[in-house]
């Protein structure tokens, strides 16, 4: 069998103008960074007509390069700027 790509979807969701902010002021770099991993094919955070809600869409080649992003992402500032923030994810490929 091939490698089967793994993808994430679903949404980010703040509690407060504050956590809103933060999402705001370490998204750009957490995308860029992240398009830059090897074995990202896409990475997409993108505002809802909720200024409070972000839809979160990722492709990866496969379950390694996903676990390396999931990794780096743990200890970026990304991490400690939107921790607590909720997400409620779906992600399939990982079997």
């Amino acid at each position: 069998m091939g490698m089967k790509n793994v993808t994430l979807t679903g949404t980010l969701t703040c509690a407060s103008e504050d956590e809103a902010a933060r999402v705001r002021a370490a998204l750009d770099t957490h995308i860029a960074l992240t398009r830059d991993e090897a074995g990202c094919i896409s990475f997409e955070v993108t505002p809802t007509d909720d200024p409070m809600v972000w839809h979160v869409s990722e492709r990866f080649t496969d379950a390694a390069a996903f676990e390396a992003h999931q990794t780096r992402a743990a200890a970026s500032d990304w991490a400690t700027q939107t921790a607590g923030i909720a997400r409620d994810y779906t992600i399939e490929g990982l079997e």
